[in-house]
């Protein structure tokens, strides 16, 4: 989860809020509540953080006075603290009312120390319209708007949280606003692959692909989907730094080149009496795909030594191809691993 860095500046102790409540308590209230939201995130507890961002938020609503970012920091907080349903109603709601976090930021340059200073804009009028000569270098700029990385965050937890129907809506809508978002188009993959599109997934990673055929990650996927070795190659060739990602692809690798083993082993059998000529053809071309599967069971082996799953397929390997040697020391890695694991 992308974590931002918050700029909430203390409400002053002038904050105007009419006549609903006394002025000072609710100040009061909420520079405590500001104070609590902000260092419980510096502190990451994200828990404790996101519900006093709301806090916030109403206090200020209440008054007159309302501002969606603090709205936007409970949402990121509540996604932070893992409470996906909290983060995904709120980043709903703040995607459904149009939310873009852009805010005008108003600055000017101290004569004296040379250093530009923010300011607010009242004081930023002010000081522009007066005759001191204290400040010079007037500028406003507006922040980057938040939109897209609100799409991005709301598909993520929709695809974790199992609502692939709802996260594939919602990146679709986003790309009609966005289309060259390539996080959303990742995540439009991994919608359309979740609810069992295929075809459109197929054709989403070949687009994909098209335009960064360095991916690795769509590389690997586009070899799932294909059962192709040559996809998983190029994805082993990509992912120097992702071992977990190489790991995969070089499991996978073995298991393209077995091929379906049970059913095989269940046509010799099925052969053996009845036709032993064309059963022995069935052994030999099994002996094949596991001598060709070899080399990825080592390589797999050697990225993932402590992986059981590699240590048994390459022991079994080993056993087919006769290399009896090889096989008992697989065989010993085997026992040590299963000695490891939690009874």
């Amino acid at each position: 989860m992308k974590k931002l860095i918050l700029g909430i500046a203390i409400v002053s102790s002038a904050f105007v809020f009419g006549q609903k409540q006394d002025a000072k308590d609710v100040n009061a209230q909420l520079q405590a509540s500001n104070k609590t939201a902000m260092d419980a995130y510096q502190a990451k507890n994200y828990a404790v953080a996101a519900p006093k961002f709301l806090e916030v938020y109403e206090l200020m609503k209440s008054n007159g006075q309302e501002d969606k970012i603090y709205m936007y920091y409970a949402g990121l907080s509540y996604a932070l603290a893992n409470n996906v349903d909290e983060a995904i109603k709120i980043y709903t709601d703040l995607i459904n009312s149009g939310y873009t976090g852009v805010q005008t930021q108003y600055t000017a340059k101290a004569v004296k120390t040379g250093e530009v200073t923010p300011l607010d804009k009242n004081t930023w009028d002010l000081l522009k319209k007066s005759s001191s000569k204290d400040y010079t270098d007037f500028k406003t700029e507006q922040t980057k708007s938040v939109e897209p990385d609100l799409y991005e965050t709301l598909s993520t937890l929709l695809l974790n949280a199992k609502k692939n129907d709802e996260a594939l809506a919602l990146i679709e809508k986003g790309l009609a606003k966005y289309p060259n978002n390539a996080k959303l188009k990742e995540y439009q993959g991994s919608a359309l692959y979740a609810t069992g599109n295929t075809d459109k997934f197929l054709s989403n990673l070949k687009e994909q692909l098209a335009k960064n055929p360095n991916d690795a990650t769509n590389w690997y996927n586009l070899g799932v989907l294909q059962s192709k070795t040559v996809s998983f190659q190029k994805a082993i060739q990509l992912a120097a730094n992702n071992p977990a990602l190489t790991n995969n692809a070089y499991q996978n690798l073995v298991y393209t080149s077995l091929g379906d083993d049970a059913k095989a082993v269940e046509s010799i059998n099925a052969l053996r009496k009845s036709n032993p000529d064309e059963a022995t053809k069935l052994i030999e071309a099994r002996k094949e795909r596991f001598n060709k599967a070899l080399p990825y069971a080592e390589k797999w082996y050697q990225a993932s030594p402590e992986h059981l799953d590699a240590v048994t397929t390459l022991r079994e390997i080993y056993v087919i191809t006769k290399n009896q040697a090889k096989a008992n020391e697989m065989k010993a890695k085997q026992t040590e691993l299963e000695a490891k694991q939690p009874k």
